[in-house]
């Protein structure tokens, strides 16, 4: 008898751990290795989706509690505690995005700004539908998915005490990842083949140093006056982007561009997938979150591709704008400038929309941090 309770002891503590298995876990490990295949596979974001997959598996696995949000001193829970509840991370990551960012083709024509102000349509849009589900704050948290920039994401939704912060951020670094596979059927389904063979010849102009160094302090204090509670999130982005252009601090540019703003991106994926176990993942309140968020995202896309149609009905005939680079107007920058150069060179190999679109991309990136400033403007208390 006693040799049959020891033996009962040893295999509780072996295999009890599969004793506590759910076949929800089952479904979140399926969602991790999707994410894991197209970081290698496809190559889409493989800094961000790789850990954000192997996360997702990671915290479904029984009993991971330890690890997770059911332990706050868990290593994860520490991590996201130290980084992203404080909104560390996010800001960080800007000075790196900024550190990237050549604003040289937005400074040589300026009139693709309003793209990017036209891309955050969604925002709004979503902002009234969400309502029709969650409490306010939420709903303008879920909206800012739509931008399609993560940190600003998790700023607002750190500032406007929103309780599904895991979801919003989940779904803004997916969708952004994901550009790829959502943009091209929204760009073709509202252009003609005649108009997305619009060419857009590009004549390069000179922007001086000066106007270089003085961009990134204009916008910060403009935006600042606009939207004060942006001043973070667009100060960070900008003195990212003045550590770049100031021509004196080039090593640290380029440890920002590259080393910082990989290793916080990898911290990202992993410290997200802290809210992806299976027990709030998928849940309703979740999976309407995600849908809300491709809605904003779809909405945005389509805001600044009908925008640049809208604008063409008074353009001359040699002057017209191919409206797919009114798509790059969301905040995924590069990737969404590249997808929309892409398409141009997949329907006429000549057509070079690089530059149009690339400027067009960072003005998304100013537009949706201001729209985020302004968000948080009417909903913080």
């Amino acid at each position: 008898m006693e040799k049959l309770l020891d033996f009962l002891s040893e295999f509780e503590i072996l295999y009890g751990n599969f004793l506590e298995f759910d076949w929800r876990m089952l479904v979140m490990w399926v969602i991790g290795g999707i994410l894991i295949y197209l970081a290698i596979k496809k190559d889409m974001e493989p800094t961000l989706l790789l850990p954000m997959g192997f996360g997702a598996i990671l915290v479904n696995l029984p009993l991971s509690g330890a690890i997770t949000q059911g332990d706050e001193e868990g290593a994860l829970s520490v991590l996201f505690n130290a980084g992203i509840a404080n909104e560390l991370f996010p800001l960080i990551l800007f000075i790196g995005i900024g550190a990237m960012i050549d604003f040289g083709p937005l400074l040589s024509n300026p009139k693709l700004m309003i793209f990017g102000a036209a891309a955050q349509f969604g925002i709004f849009f979503t902002l009234c539908l969400a309502s029709m589900f969650f409490p306010i704050n939420d709903a303008a948290s879920i909206a800012i998915i739509g931008a399609a920039d993560g940190p600003t994401s998790i700023v607002v939704a750190n500032k406007l005490n929103s309780e599904y912060l895991g979801a919003i951020m989940v779904a803004a670094y997916s969708y952004m990842a994901l550009v790829p596979i959502i943009q091209p059927p929204v760009i073709k389904l509202l252009t003609t083949k005649k108009e997305r063979l619009i060419r857009m010849p590009y004549q390069q102009v000179e922007v001086k140093k000066i106007t270089r160094i003085l961009f990134p302090i204009i916008i910060t204090i403009v935006a600042g006056c606009i939207a004060p509670a942006s001043v973070s999130l667009v100060g960070f982005l900008m003195f990212g982007n003045l550590i770049r252009e100031c021509g004196v601090l080039n090593s640290l540019s380029e440890t920002a561009q590259k080393v910082l703003a990989n290793l916080i991106t990898i911290f990202l994926g992993i410290t997200i997938a802290t809210k992806m176990h299976y027990e709030s993942f998928l849940a309703v309140d979740t999976l309407l979150i995600m849908g809300l968020g491709l809605f904003a995202f779809v909405f945005d896309t389509a805001g600044g591709v009908v925008f640049a149609k809208i604008i063409n009905l008074f353009l001359k005939k040699d002057k017209k704008i191919n409206p797919m680079i009114g798509a790059a107007g969301i905040s995924a920058f590069p990737m969404s400038g590249r997808i929309v150069h892409k398409m141009g060179l997949k329907e006429d190999p000549q057509n070079f929309l690089l530059m149009h679109s690339i400027g067009v991309n960072v003005s998304g990136q100013i537009a949706s941090v201001i729209a985020g400033g302004l968000i948080l403007n009417f909903f913080m208390k």
